[in-house]
Formats: C-alpha cells, sequence, structure tokens
C-alpha cells in the first residue's frame, strides 16, 4: 500500500456544491439565494429568536414568580445518614464531604429528622430541624449551631 493509493471509503466524502456558477448548474444566478430579501444579503446574520424586530416570544410571555438572591441555600443531610460515623466523632461540614454525603457546604449544613440515629455523635451544623435535635440527643449526642 503507497499513500498515492490511499481514498477515503465509498459514499463518505459528496462534492463541494459550487453555487454561483451558471444556470446549468441549478444553482446559478441567485446562487440559491432566492430574489432579494435580508437572507440574500451579503453577512445576513440573525441573532437566534430574532423575529424581524417583532418583539420577540422570549419577551412577550409574562414573567412568573421570584428568586430571591440573598436566600439561604443549606445543604441537607438526614440523620439517618450519620450512622456511616464512629461512636463519639465530631461531624462537621468537612467530615461530610470526605464521606461522600454532601458535595458543597453552600451556605451551611442542615440536619433534618428522617431516619434512625443509632451513633453517639457531636454534629455541628449551621441549622438542625426540631426532630433531628431530638434524635441525636437521644442517642446520647450533642447538636451543635456553629
Amino acid at each position: 500500500m503507497k499513500l498515492s493509493n490511499l481514498s477515503p471509503a465509498e459514499g463518505s466524502v459528496r462534492d463541494v456544491k459550487r453555487i454561483g456558477r451558471g444556470h446549468g448548474s441549478g444553482n446559478g444566478k441567485t446562487a440559491g439565494k432566492g430574489h432579494k430579501g435580508q437572507k440574500a444579503r451579503a453577512g445576513r446574520g440573525m441573532r437566534p429568536g430574532f423575529e424581524g424586530g417583532q418583539m420577540t416570544l422570549q419577551r412577550r410571555i409574562p414573567k412568573r414568580g421570584f428568586n430571591n438572591i440573598f436566600a439561604t441555600e443549606y445543604a441537607e443531610v438526614n440523620v439517618g445518614k450519620l450512622n456511616v460515623f464512629e461512636d463519639g466523632a465530631v461531624v462537621d461540614a468537612n467530615a461530610l464531604i470526605a464521606m461522600g454525603i454532601i458535595k458543597k457546604e453552600l451556605d451551611g449544613v442542615k440536619v433534618l429528622g428522617n431516619g434512625e440515629l443509632t451513633k453517639n455523635l457531636t454534629v455541628k451544623a449551621a441549622a438542625f430541624s426540631g426532630t433531628a435535635a431530638q434524635k441525636i440527643e437521644a442517642a446520647g449526642g450533642k447538636a451543635e449551631v456553629m
């Protein structure tokens, strides 16, 4: 096999469409652009969503709701997930990230009361639900608000 003998696979390469090369080609005269208008002009770039000056759909549709940019977003952890720690361990955001229970701390960790806790743990978090604090203390641990 020689470099001069190499060719692409059959049907994988098409001939280039040569526009504006006479009416016999089927793409002469207006070169496939039709007659006049915005789409026939050189450099005709219309941004996505442009409707010719008409108010765009995205701006015509009524906007709903409110997004509070100052809201605190907690990384939530259920009490049942804390059983992976050893007895007497101190559980904080870094420990939870190390164990893969949460990905990011966000604005703090909030412990929720779903599940049962069997270990004696000292849990340090930004917030606790009422039932979560009760379950931690019932298991002999401490719920410390940071």
